[in-house]
């Protein structure tokens, strides 16, 4: 069987009831393992780990101890088998030999011991292994050491190498540092008999070598060490021998900083002999106390980190000693400009105070007084070391005495120290820098420390502590303040203190309760600044609220926990000043409040360079002057928030602004008054002249002024109560603003000011945010929409996108209502779309975007519907830059009309465009004229009521355009509407006073573009003057007013078939209807002649427009003239105009004496050069021979009767008519018409003589003429004079013209005569006619002429004058017989 079954086997059996069996197996399992240690134990292990509840398991305790002896025979042989020294190996061994000694220290010492034999030298490793045991397991090694040291002794003189040297030192600095803990110890000891002089001679024979010979080496390493052991041994060397060994030991030391560069040990030597040496009363020390200060201060300031234990120890010795001397000593090298000496005093000063405490207290005074100079050094280390020694001397009572305040000072500055600064990939170039951070959190603490360990500085910080709370240099160490506050206030406040209850008129230096409480709610509104200082701050707000009123307390307990809730994420925020207001309702004491106010506007400069919380505290004096009842205080804040604010800032004019707008909710009137005051106030005049330049607010800083006033308007219509500011937006603040609101320079605070700006309509428009409370903020906006200057449309319009984007964002539909003003806005804007400049192009696209989802909004689209045709204006925006008009034309026109907008609105949006028909852009101008035919002809078919209101708006228009090409499409626009509107469009025309000015005129000219237009036109036009009367006579009828407005009204007629004739497009049309036109224009010339208007055309109130003066001169027949030339002209009749020209025939027709001479040229001109012409116009004319009025008649009988003196009418074939006319015009109530019926019968032997021969000569035709008047028309002989005036005129004309031969025809003239007879009212003279006048029969003209005057005589006696008169015109005959004819009556 192999050995490890019998092992098993045995270890089975281990456990046996029988104690017999137990033991037997016990030794044998104890032989094998003898033999064969490693595999038995290994065996053992294994068994115990799988049978962990195997009873009797001491048993192999043994096996575990044989295990161990094995172990350290091993390391032993591993660390001394090689006679060199190899550190890696043997220094393992080493250390299993130290981790065994512990608990078998016996066994090591038995195997150790065998290699360290007196007289020979041993291995380095077994003194290195004697010397860590000697640390590790103190009071298993001490007994050992005596027998040690004497083996060693005899070693020390054989050790030549450095290294043996080493060894021995650190063993014999391990030995002595072993013996003197075993010595401070005996009561743990197990031999405590054991005394320090049983080590005295031994020691001393050690050092003598060690300070003789081997600390004088040239190895540093050596040298420390040895030192170390010395400075060890010193304690175990008798006392006589260590005095007389000082005088040359303590410089030896001394001198070793100066070889050696790390100082620790030596100092850590030194310190031990100092320390041996003081307790031992050694009196060599004080010739050595300047050479030991020097060397001392030396090593501190070359030392960074705090003092170290060695010289702390050096240190003590010196004090304890000397200490007046050290004092002194170190105080003045407080002063030193070395920084690191100034750091090591303070280090040494510090260790001073909190280890001498009694040898001290008598220095407090002088220490406080010399610590004020590192007070004022700039650096930060020097400054760590102040806080050390600041926190040691609260410990010790320093802060209590007169000049502990500036070192509380001293800390609170460094808790308030900023961040240090690194430029841009800085890094400190000392690595043990101590930055800002560092700094302050070391204050922070020492603060700390203060307000909870120091027991005694509780009633010196407090109330102090509360000083540093409102200067603005201490904000950053807010924080930690309020932390100590709090704690000392809680503990005050429990316990009932009485000095918790400040008493401020005492406490002179403290800030007000009001200040404090203004300070804590800022910080709250802003708590994670400063460091978080927002839940310290309403922490300690809460603490000290019976400090800052009595009936704030109840409130603060309640809610000041909320907020701080919030901080922790679990509450409502303070941000807004609203706490504030519930405060001052809760305090309810009006002076207070007032106070607060004034107070709190005073501390405002405190936050001159924190923005946002002096904003948060212009809106606390807002609130606090809610609250105020006293209105001089709040006129007298309000006025000194406006004046000292810094206008510059855009954050403090709205903090301004926000405070005011607070302050109108309870002082409306007050607020607007001091507002209008400041607006004002010399502050708003500029300098001029040269001493402008010397002035202290320039321009700049003005129109700043303005923004920030605008603001204070925009939140006092927000906060003001809406029943009393709604009726102030208009009458006091938008006015008060008109002047300025926009007026600003080109570039400068374009943002500060478009902001105030825009936050001032907001607050109006969130009043009332529904289309009219839009269209009441829009119409202070858009007139300057199309200002001249290119910054101002632009703001304006970028406002407007603002405030449409504010609607939309803020609108909720409840209802399906009409947008009503949708039509204007997008009057007004979509022009704008063309702007000249690029943003303002863009802005227009973005507002009718909005403007168009606003409406789909109010037709009941949800928020985020999207329409395809509005989205196409995205599109359009991004070609802004270079956009292409027609496109923008055509989308925009689709999009209005596609929305098919109500009947209502699209009439708002023409007028809109109609407006915008005199843009200061011509872009913008010519837009709306497109957009506005485009929409006209789309739907203008509805705008039937609209049409005179229209045409009258464009009237206005017309007059300011300038734009040629805009001119052109508002004819295009009145076109549309007349092929639309036909007979609205010329009523509305028609009734424009007399005479039109040229804008009508141009209208009217436009309705000449269209030929077809233009013929219903003038067809229209002629109907009216062709059945209208012209005129009536004043005595005739008690009408006047309405028939002054007819013949007006034909006037205005006249005046538009004129303008429209100037059209070129109209030639069509004027020829097409020239006989018309012609005959109704001649006819309407008769009846202008000689006709005049009164001065005021409207005073008979016929006319629907204002009275107006008819301008002087108005030649009503002049019009008619120049129609009929222009018609002429038009009908491209210029050789029928050049002659008339030349002739002045124009002239006469509107002369009454000359008009007859003036149509006979004109007549005479047609017949000579429009032949082609003349039927048509005769068969025109030819009914007006009939009309009542003679005037008409007058006209057309003068201008058939010089036609009949022209072939052409032969050739026309017109002969037949003219004379059938002129032979019925004979018997004409009129003597003019009678007289050119006779000349035009006459003329007929010039025009046409055949005709003459085949009616019998023209005598004849004259002849039938005169009777037929007697027939016709007897009362007319009567009242031309009788017959023979008729026969005698008739005559007499035929004669004066010789029409006729000299010999008339003597049976016409008879039975002319027979014919009148009748009506001549003689019955002689009828008799005598009808017996002697046959044309059968021969008359002798003597006797006939003689019976004839004789009757004459009889019947009618009062005639002879008129007869005489009457036939004496006939001398100037140039025929003969008729001069004798006459002169014979004349004789009878």
């Amino acid at each position: 069987m192999e050995e490890s079954d019998v092992t098993l086997a045995l270890l089975d059996s281990a456990n046996d009831k029988d104690p017999v069996v137990r033991e037997q197996v016990r030794k044998s399992i104890l032989t094998l393992g003898k033999q064969q240690p490693n595999k038995v134990l290994s065996m053992c292990q294994d068994y115990l780990v799988k049978h962990p509840k195997v009873r009797h398991h001491h048993y192999y305790c043994h096996l575990l101890y044989l295990k161990i002896k094995s172990i350290i025979s091993l390391a032993s042989d591993e660390m001394t088998r090689s006679k060199d020294v190899v550190p890696d190996w043997q220094q393992a061994a080493s250390n299993i030999l130290v981790a065994v000694g512990n608990k078998y220290i016996n066994d090591i010492m038995e195997e150790i011991l065998s290699k360290f034999q007196p007289g020979i030298l041993p291995h380095f490793f077994v003194v290195q292994t004697l010397a860590s045991l000697s640390e590790s397991n103190v009071y298993g090694m001490v007994p050992f050491l005596n027998a040690i040291l004497g083996t060693m002794l005899p070693m020390l003189g054989m050790a030549k190498q450095d290294n043996m040297k080493w060894v021995f030192s650190s063993a014999l600095s391990h030995f002595s540092e072993s013996i003197l803990e075993y010595l401070a110890n005996l009561d743990k000891a197990p031999d405590p008999t054991v005394r320090k002089d049983t080590f005295s001679s031994e020691i001393y024979a050690a050092y003598d070598i060690l300070y003789c010979s081997w600390l004088q080496s040239r190895e540093s390493k050596l040298r420390l060490t040895v030192a170390e052991a010395v400075g060890s041994m010193s304690h175990l060397i008798a006392h006589d021998k260590l005095e007389e060994q000082l005088p040359k030991l303590i410089p030896t030391i001394l001198s070793l900083y100066k070889k050696n560069t790390e100082h620790y040990v030596i100092s850590k030597s030194l310190c031990q002999v100092l320390d041996a040496s003081v307790n031992m009363g050694s009196r060599v020390l004080e010739t050595q106390i300047d050479s030991l200060l020097t060397t001392l201060n030396q090593q501190v300031r070359q030392s960074d980190r705090p003092l170290m234990a060695p010289v702390q120890c050096n240190v003590e010795g010196a004090t304890n000693t000397f200490p007046d001397r050290l004092v002194m000593f170190v105080l003045q090298k407080l002063e030193n400009s070395n920084e690191r000496i100034r750091m090591g005093s303070l280090a040494v000063l510090r260790h001073l105070i909190n280890s001498s405490t009694s040898i001290m207290e008598s220095k407090k005074l002088l220490i406080l007084a010399s610590i004020r100079q590192p007070l004022a050094d700039h650096s930060n280390k020097v400054k760590k070391r102040v806080v050390q020694v600041i926190s040691a001397m609260a410990h010790h009572g320093y802060l209590e005495l007169e000049g502990g305040d500036l070192l509380v000072k001293f800390i609170i500055q460094h808790c308030a120290l900023p961040d240090t600064y690194y430029r841009p990939g800085q890094r400190p170039s000392d690595p043990e820098e101590v930055t800002n951070e560092a700094l302050r959190s070391m204050c922070d603490n020492t603060l700390h420390l203060f307000t909870t360990t120091v027991g005694r500085l509780t009633d010196v910080l407090w109330p102090m502590l509360l000083y540093y709370l409102t200067p603005g240099q201490y904000s950053n160490a807010t924080a930690p303040l309020c932390k100590s506050l709090t704690l000392l206030g809680t503990k005050k406040r429990a316990s009932q203190e009485p000095n918790f209850n400040i008493d401020f008129n005492e406490h002179v230096n403290l800030p007000s309760p009001h200040i404090l409480m203004v300070r804590l709610l800022v910080n709250g509104s802003f708590p994670f600044r400063s460091r978080g200082h927002g839940a310290p701050s309403l922490s300690l707000l809460n603490v000290i609220s019976p400090n800052i009123h009595p009936n704030a307390e109840t409130l603060w307990e309640k809610e000041i926990p909320a907020l701080l809730s919030y901080l922790e994420g679990k509450g409502p925020q303070l941000n807004d000043p609203g706490f504030l207001a519930k405060s001052l309702v809760a305090i309810a004491d009006d002076k207070w409040s007032c106070q607060l106010a004034l107070e709190a506007t005073r501390y405002l400069s405190t936050y001159n360079q924190s923005l946002e919380e002096k904003s948060f505290l212009y809106r606390c004096i807002g609130v606090t002057l809610q609250q105020c009842s006293n209105k001089e205080v709040v006129q007298k804040q309000l006025q000194e928030m406006l004046i000292s604010a810094r206008h510059n800032d855009a954050i403090e004019r709205a903090g301004v602004a926000m405070g005011i707008g607070l302050c109108a909710s309870s002082h409306l009137d007050a607020t607007l008054a001091k507002l209008d005051d400041f607006g004002k106030s010399d502050a708003f005049k500029k300098a001029s002249g040269i001493f402008s330049l010397l002035k202290d607010k320039n321009d700049l800083d003005v129109e700043k002024m303005k923004s920030t006033l605008i603001l204070c308007y925009g939140y006092v219509a927000l906060h003001a109560p809406e029943d009393q500011i709604l009726s102030r937006i208009d009458s006091d603040i938008l006015r008060s603003i008109s002047n300025f609101c926009l007026l600003l320079f080109p570039q400068a605070l374009y943002k500060d000011t478009f902001n105030a700006l825009q936050e001032l309509l907001r607050n109006i428009l969130a009043r009332d945010l529904n289309p009219d409370g839009l269209q009441s903020v829009f119409k202070h906006i858009e007139e300057w929409l199309s200002s001249g200057q290119g910054h101002e449309r632009e703001r304006a319009m970028n406002t407007t996108a603002h405030i449409l984007e504010f609607y939309f964002n803020n609108l909720h539909v409840k209802n399906m209502v009409t947008f009503h003003n949708l039509g204007s806005l997008l009057g007004r804007l979509a022009p704008r779309c063309t702007d000249p400049n690029p943003l303002v192009r863009r802005a227009a696209i973005d507002c009718i975007y909005t403007l168009l989802y606003i409406q789909l909004r109010y037709e009941g689209f949800s928020l985020d519907y999207k329409d395809d045709s509005v989205e196409r204006l995205i599109t359009l925006r991004e070609s802004m830059d270079n956009p292409d008009h027609s496109v923008l034309y055509k989308t925009c026109s689709e999009l209005i009309i596609s929305k098919r907008l109500p009947q209502q609105q699209l009439n708002t949006l023409i007028f809109m465009l109609i407006e915008g028909l005199v843009d200061s852009q011509s872009n913008c101008s010519r837009a709306s004229s497109v957009l506005l035919n485009t929409l006209l002809k789309n739907r203008g078919a509805g705008l039937q009521d609209l049409v005179s209101e229209m045409l009258e708006v464009l009237h206005i228009r017309l007059q300011m355009i300038s734009e040629e090409q805009v001119k052109v499409s508002v004819a295009q626009s009145i076109l549309i509407l007349a092929t639309q509107h036909l007979q609205t469009v010329i009523n509305t025309l028609i009734s424009y006073p007399l005479p039109f000015d040229s804008w009508s005129c141009e209208m009217w000219i436009a309705l000449g573009a269209d030929s077809k237009l233009a013929s219903q036109i003038m067809e229209m036009l002629m109907e009216k003057l062709n059945i209208m009367v012209p005129y009536v006579d004043k005595k005739e009828s008690m009408m006047r007013g309405a028939i002054i407005f007819y013949a007006i009204l034909l006037c205005q007629m006249t005046c538009a078939l004129k303008e429209m004739m100037l059209n070129g497009q109209s030639q069509e049309a004027v020829v097409s209807l020239f006989p018309q036109l012609f005959s109704s224009l001649l006819v309407r010339l008769g009846s202008s002649v000689g006709v005049t208007l009164p001065k005021d055309i409207n005073s008979s109130g016929t006319n629907r427009k204002s009275p107006t003066k008819l301008a002087a001169g108005f030649d009503v027949c002049g019009v008619a003239v120049e129609a009929l030339r222009i018609l002429l002209a038009r009908a491209q009749l210029d050789h029928v105009v050049k002659p008339l020209d030349q002739e002045g025939a124009w002239d006469k027709m509107k002369d009454p004496q000359q008009h007859i001479t003036g149509v006979t040229l004109l007549a005479r001109a047609m017949a000579k050069h429009a032949g082609p012409r003349l039927p048509a116009i005769v068969e025109c004319l030819c009914p007006c021979l009939n009309n009542i009025y003679e005037c008409q008649r007058v006209t057309i009988t003068a201008f058939f009767s010089e036609l009949l003196n022209h072939h052409v009418v032969t050739e026309l074939m017109m002969m037949d008519v003219l004379m059938n006319n002129m032979m019925e015009r004979i018997s004409d109530p009129s003597c003019t018409v009678r007289m050119l019926a006779v000349r035009g019968l006459g003329n007929i032997a010039v025009g046409s003589p055949e005709k003459v021969h085949m009616e019998g000569g023209g005598e004849v035709l004259v002849v039938r003429g005169l009777g037929n008047i007697a027939v016709g028309s007897p009362e007319k002989v009567r009242m031309e004079g009788g017959w023979e005036v008729l026969v005698v005129r008739g005559l007499g004309n035929i004669a004066a013209k010789r029409l006729f031969p000299v010999c008339f025809s003597v049976q016409a003239c008879k039975y002319a005569m027979r014919v009148c007879a009748p009506v001549v009212g003689s019955e002689l003279i009828t008799t005598m006619f009808q017996n002697h006048l046959h044309e059968d029969k021969s008359l002798h003209y003597g006797e006939f002429i003689n019976d004839l005057t004789k009757y004459i005589i009889q019947d009618f006696p009062g005639m002879l004058n008129f007869y005489h008169i009457t036939v004496i015109q006939f001398f100037k005959s140039n025929w003969a017989e008729v001069r004798a004819g006459a002169a014979m009556f004349i004789g009878r």
